[in-house]
């Protein structure tokens, strides 16, 4: 096996991995939105979003909001799944486009929403995904469209 084969391994076992915190994250959400852990992000949210004493039911309705994006999650983490598999799999190039397009639509607009609202660990955390998802597709997408013309 050649270094740039077993890079790929690894590139695509961190797909995965990053497929699989995402569902992990979701159960997360899902499972304890609403625990002590998460008092200062909770706290966060309701100084971004209430200039007065927040209501009563903020903290409430920031835990079913929460648990409601944490069962998104799970459902892109099995999309993410099914794609980095497919990819892997099948070595299209276009498989890692459509995964790279998810990422490109969804970051600036979650980001600037965050951004507008004040809620600056969503940015943060946006950019990490980002950050840690981008760069391997990206990577991913040369080898693979390399590999398709080698053997064209």
């Amino acid at each position: 096996m050649n270094r740039t084969s077993l890079i790929r391994i690894w590139v695509v076992r961190w797909m995965y991995a990053a497929a699989l915190c995402h569902g992990l994250v979701g159960i997360g959400l899902v499972l304890g939105g609403n625990g002590p852990w998460l008092d200062a992000y909770h706290q966060s949210l309701v100084t971004a979003f209430w200039d007065t004493t927040p209501a009563p039911h903020a903290r409430v309705n920031n835990a079913w909001w929460m648990a409601l994006f944490g069962a998104t999650i799970q459902c892109l983490a099995v999309w993410m799944l099914a794609l980095v598999h497919l990819g892997n799999l099948t070595r299209m190039p276009q498989v890692w486009l459509w995964l790279m397009a998810g990422l490109v639509l969804w970051a600036p607009q979650d980001m600037i929403i965050s951004a507008q609202a004040g809620v600056w660990s969503h940015v943060w955390v946006d950019a990490l995904a980002l950050a840690s998802m981008l760069p391997p597709l990206v990577w991913l997408y040369k080898h693979d469209q390399q590999h398709l013309h080698n053997h064209d």
